[in-house]
């Protein structure tokens, strides 16, 4: 190997580190365990040692996610996927579909309302708290009524009805 055992893990946590924010002793435990993890892959590696089994990817994804709830997956500043336990703002469609499912079926499968927004609490309210501030509640409202006043006489609303194409119109030709 070109490069130690204890320089690849201290670049391991560095980028773990980058990541997410660790406390000291968490980043002294990740470091403990990464260099004993290379250490055993090392052996592993000369035939010193026979490991005991293969990690399996999707066990190790079942531990980290495991212990959260889903009731508990939705925070005021994050919002934590319960497929892979990664962490942000906003649960996207582009996310879920790394994992091949929509958001419906997240919703469902996970046991969420299918009006519960995939995203943190506190980015929840602050998009909640813009559109009152727009005025989106009070034009909803009139929106509906509209809707029901024009069932209700049978007739299509104006901003539905069918309009006809403009006609083109030919120029004359210049006379001289």
């Amino acid at each position: 190997m070109t490069k130690k055992i204890i320089e690849i893990a201290s670049e391991i946590v560095q980028t773990q580190v980058s990541l997410a924010s660790m406390s000291a002793s968490e980043i002294t435990l990740s470091l403990r365990q990464v260099f004993g993890t290379l250490l055993e892959l090392q052996k592993a590696e000369s035939g010193e040692i026979e490991l005991p089994q293969v990690f399996d990817q999707a066990a190790v994804q079942e531990k980290a996610v495991g212990s959260i709830t889903p009731e508990n997956s939705i925070q005021n500043d994050k919002v934590i996927c319960l497929e892979c336990g990664a962490e942000m703002k906003q649960l996207t469609q582009k996310h879920l579909s790394s994992h091949g499912i929509g958001s419906k079926e997240y919703k469902k499968k996970y046991g969420f309302s299918m009006r519960t927004p995939l995203a943190a609490k506190s980015l929840t309210k602050a998009r909640s708290k813009a559109a009152k501030k727009r005025g989106l509640p009070a034009n909803l409202v009139k929106a509906i009524e509209a809707r029901r006043q024009s069932k209700v006489q049978g007739g299509v609303p104006a901003s539905q009805e069918i309009k006809q194409p403009a006609v083109k119109r030919r120029r004359r030709a210049k006379s001289e």
